[in-house]
């Protein structure tokens, strides 16, 4: 056949292997042939030497639109291709637009098309008082998962789901073969937690971590994984900052129950006694970032193969909403994206574990959770060509220099990292160059699901 249309040289990172002197050929959008030695001749050649050539990520967690008039999908899209993130998998729990009914999930996708500058699958979720009732018509809108909160963080944006009202949409679920997602927080003891702390009269950056003690999360995951294991349902805990979870985790996996967890990046990078003492508000987080023994924890979990996924959560809060005194009062969560790569490919090299991790925890294991794996997650012949090229230049992080990210404050601000993103590919298209963000808005496709049964999509470790 003729050249190529693109080819990438560089150590090419497969999910379980590197391929040193490798290449990747892409034609037509799609990866073609993966490579060592001599690469084939090609319209468009770029040559990385011994940089990292990796499957564009799968951020499995942003927060486009949690507030009114901030972020939209122009720039959550726009820092995502600046840190080689190629596909992002947004939440339901818009400002005002709850995303709970099939006409609101394509709503959300005819707004978010035109403004995304890389691709996007979509979590749907439930209005309480309406149960599973329109849980069909959201699968037939092209949801690629469901998330619920077992903690009511907001009555109409963000609501808890009781336990039997969260059974009857995990059989609903089960039944398309798709995943439920669930931020595993136990509302009762939470709110006891935060009454302890508001009559203690602790404001500082202790009150988060003492409001949302570790037992929080773990009795709601319990719960979780016993009404998905009944149900037949894909359980998928969103979010976990104690190894007690993974523990549980790995053992309802064992018992053959296909139960998949996440590590967001904040909580394999920060800590309370450091990170939060210094950055209060703009560091909290639901559930809270915890002591660097539980950091450290997490780490051998994922060493261990314990964990499945790694993500952001990202969202970017407008400054005044992060920076009050009293902690409590501060919003939670923090903007990620454009350092998601790079901060995981820095915690694996201090640990000395292989970079293959990073193409199994971004890529491969978020498009099986999100039944995309027919188009994404893979350097492999037929998948997309979604690429991102890692090279060795170490830096400190300015969230406010590159001009890709909506606000200029992140809590990774002044992390030296030893890897940056120097191209970003999407479809065999240079979306970013290591310095400007090429796509503009309407460059990115919504990513519908695969829908299968649910043994199809066990998740490897």
């Amino acid at each position: 056949m003729s050249d190529f249309d693109l080819v990438v040289t560089g150590r090419v990172v497969l999910a379980d292997h590197v391929i040193d002197d490798g290449y990747v050929a892409v034609r037509g959008g799609l990866v073609e042939r993966v490579g060592s030695g001599p690469a084939p001749q090609a319209k468009e050649r770029h040559d990385f030497g011994e940089a990292y050539v990796l499957p564009g990520a799968i951020d499995a967690q942003t927060h486009s639109r949690s507030q009114k008039d901030q972020e939209d999908f122009i720039w959550s899209t726009r820092s995502a291709a600046a840190g080689g993130v190629t596909t992002i998998v947004d939440m339901p729990y818009d400002a005002g637009f709850l995303v709970c009914t099939g006409d609101r999930v394509r709503q959300k996708v005819a707004e978010a098309g035109p403004q995304s500058r890389v691709d996007f699958a979509l979590y749907a979720t439930i209005n309480p008082e309406d149960g599973a009732k329109y849980i069909g018509d959201m699968v037939a809108a092209g949801a690629a998962a469901f998330k619920f909160s077992t903690f009511c963080t907001d009555p109409k944006r963000f609501p808890r789901i009781p336990p039997q009202t969260l059974h009857a949409c995990f059989k609903a679920i089960a039944a398309h073969g798709l995943a439920a997602g669930v931020h595993n927080e136990n509302d009762e003891m939470v709110r006891a937690a935060m009454a302890e702390v508001e009559a203690s009269g602790i404001r500082d950056y202790r009150a988060h971590g003492l409001s949302r003690p570790p037992a929080t999360e773990t009795l709601a995951m319990a719960e979780v994984y016993e009404l998905a294991a009944d149900a037949g349902c894909s359980g998928h805990i969103v979010h976990c900052s104690v190894g007690r979870g993974y523990d549980l985790c790995a053992g309802y996996r064992a018992q053959g129950f296909d139960a998949t967890i996440e590590a967001c990046i904040h909580y394999l990078t920060l800590d309370e006694e450091n990170d939060v003492a210094r950055l209060g508000g703009k560091a909290k987080i639901n559930p809270p970032i915890r002591p660097r023994r539980e950091v450290e924890a997490l780490w051998r979990h994922l060493a261990a193969g314990n964990v499945t996924v790694v993500s952001t959560d990202h969202v970017s809060w407008s400054e005044d909403r992060k920076t009050n005194p009293d902690m409590l009062k501060n919003s939670s969560g923090v903007p990620g994206l454009e350092v998601l790569y790079a901060l995981l490919l820095k915690g694996l090299t201090e640990r000395r574990l292989d970079v293959s991790f990073a193409a199994r925890l971004l890529a491969a294991n978020p498009a099986r959770l999100f039944r995309i794996g027919h188009r994404k997650g893979a350097l492999e012949v037929g998948r997309d060509a979604d690429i991102v090229v890692m090279a060795h230049r170490p830096h400190r992080y300015d969230p406010a220099a590159s001009g890709h990210n909506f606000v200029s404050w992140s809590p990774y601000a002044g992390i030296e990292l030893p890897y940056r993103p120097v191209a970003t590919f999407l479809r065999g298209a240079m979306v970013f160059d290591g310095t400007r963000v090429l796509a503009e808005p309407g460059n990115g496709h919504f990513i519908h699901p695969v829908l299968a049964q649910p043994a199809e999509y066990k998740v490897a470790s």
